[in-house]
């Protein structure tokens, strides 16, 4: 059975692949055609999903600073974002119930209210998802997008124990005390090493968060994500992180099948998934308008919105357990799974295109710019450098180290990594903050020093718009760029880069440099030796 599971996930998210399509619209559609066939689930694709979502809370906690929930921007935005989208779903459903749409006819306003409750929570999975394959996790946009959806888990845990009358232990009290606890996890993690200790330490890190709050009455899910905080200050988290990325993304496929096996839709059900999520794009306005009136820039509104215009698998969760009260039909249930799914599809094809889009349209977003800059999104000009690395990562370091000591201060880096460029600053190095896909950025900054701009970025995506930016603004230097893969290499060169360097390669034979270095020491070693005797 579980090889069925595993060869129909495989050709639908193959299938979509090829058309350029991100495989999670596939894994969708893999689960609805399963049930569709009569093919049940079982225990083990339920454990499997329920494990991906866990290991996903506990990177995300891995990666999220504390101080980030209790900006303006995070706490009001979200706050604000749910009363007014709730007032809207509600006035809306009682439109839509005027114009006799089954399922929307025989609600009322509590009931009405309710879903638009269930629907104003934003997907955590579908999100993350998108973050990480376009590696945007610790982008400004991306940092409020995560603070955002953690202070609606938040929520959602106070929901949940209202509606089931089921308050947290007593024993919950002593939760806090997991801050002393943290001096020992963290010798835990250094003791685990970088071989595959590692991440099964994650594992038992994250499941034990995961069990110890459930030994509380309190959400599982909640006590990964709060353990991953505790941890997030280590210097190893984010190599426990990337650890547990395969495995995280393997089970979260487990996820994206278990949506499709509610229950089997009807056309009438998918009609009504549809009117739902014509909405999403007065949800995008909603949370364009709120970060806006905030004062984030334009951008930032831009891309956050979009993030979090879907809707949440809670919202599964809200309205299964709406049905089981009697609050309302279980045929809900069904509509408001395949609202998710359309959701997801929407997110993950319009966030591909974003980047491109805010090009065209930032004449008319800045319009709604506030004059008034928050200090994180302050630009910092190079100066006077005659050569910038973008992306301070492990490769961008090296080059930028090995760029210093041949050029002297005339080498400048940049991150988007807010806490990455003030560690490298703090250490004595020129960095400076930066999302080098903010085609503002390059319009707003004096890049005319600039001889050679390095790209050491992992996604040729991202490395392909940010070039065409630099030729928009009118960047007349040379580029160069990373790349893994000799047909990555390929199309960056045939894409307008003058320089490419395959990164295996040049590893290699950077590695040789080094060593036929030391032979020659070792022979100018062994010569004054001999002329000494």
């Amino acid at each position: 059975m579980e090889f069925i599971w595993v060869l129909v996930a495989f050709v639908c998210g193959f299938a979509f692949k090829f058309l350029s399509l991100p495989p999670l619209i596939g894994f969708l559609c893999a689960g609805f055609i399963l049930n569709f066939y009569g093919v049940k689930p079982t225990d083990n694709l339920n454990m499997l999903a329920d494990l991906g979502i866990t290991l996903m809370l506990f990177t995300i906690g891995l990666k999220l600073k504390v101080k980030d929930l209790f900006r303006a921007e995070v706490w009001v935005g979200t706050g604000l974002s749910s009363a007014f989208w709730i007032a809207l779903f509600a006035g809306f459903s009682m439109l839509y119930m005027m114009m006799g749409l089954a399922y929307f006819s025989v609600l009322e306003w509590k009931t009405a209210t309710l879903l638009g409750f269930a629907l104003s929570f934003s997907s955590t999975v579908c999100i993350v998802k998108v973050l990480e394959d376009s590696g945007e996790m610790k982008t400004r946009h991306g940092k409020l997008a995560i603070a955002i959806l953690v202070m609606q888990d938040i929520i959602a845990v106070i929901f949940l124990a209202s509606a089931t009358g089921k308050l947290p232990s007593v024993w919950a009290l002593g939760l806090p005390l997991l801050l002393f606890v943290r001096p020992l996890l963290n010798k835990l993690i250094v003791f685990a090493g970088h071989g595959e200790l590692l991440p099964l330490t994650g594992f038992f890190l994250a499941l034990g968060g995961y069990e110890l709050f459930t030994l509380v009455d309190m959400k599982g899910d909640l006590g990964a994500l709060i353990l991953g905080i505790v941890l997030s200050s280590h210097p190893k988290s984010t190599e426990l992180a990337k650890s547990l990325l395969g495995f995280k993304d393997l089970f979260l496929i487990g996820f994206f099948l278990s949506i499709g096996f509610i229950t089997i839709p009807t056309w009438s059900m998918f009609a009504m998934a549809l009117f739902i999520c014509a909405l999403i794009p007065i949800k995008y306005v909603l949370f364009f308008s709120l970060f806006s009136a905030l004062k984030l820039r334009a951008r930032t509104s831009y891309l956050s919105g979009l993030l979090l215009s879907n809707f949440s698998e809670f919202g599964l969760i809200v309205v299964s357990l709406s049905v089981a009260q009697g609050w309302l039909q279980k045929d809900w249930l069904v509509i408001l799974a395949i609202s998710v799914s359309l959701s997801f599809v929407f997110t993950s094809i319009a966030y591909r295109f974003v980047h491109r889009y805010y090009t065209q349209l930032k004449p008319f977003l800045i319009r709604f710019e506030r004059k008034e800059r928050l200090p994180e999104d302050a630009y910092v000009e190079p100066g006077k450098a005659s050569v910038l690395v973008v992306g301070m990562g492990r490769v961008g370091k090296g080059s930028f180290d090995a760029l210093t000591t041949a050029l002297g201060s005339g080498v400048i880096g940049m991150d988007a990594d807010s806490e990455r460029v003030g560690r490298l600053r703090d250490a004595g190095k020129n960095v400076i903050y930066g999302d080098a896909e903010d085609a503002d950025l390059w319009e707003r900054t004096d890049i005319s020093a600039l001889q050679l701009i390095l790209l050491a970025l992992p996604s040729i995506e991202d490395i392909d718009n940010i070039c065409q930016q630099l030729r928009d603004a009118g960047y007349k230097g040379k580029l160069a760029a990373m790349a893994r893969f000799e047909d990555e290499r390929k199309h960056l060169i045939n894409s307008g880069i003058d320089k490419v360097f395959n990164f295996y390669t040049e590893v290699g034979a950077g590695f040789a440099e080094e060593s036929l270095a030391v032979l020659q020491d070792i022979k100018k070693e062994a010569k004054l030796q001999s002329a000494n005797a």
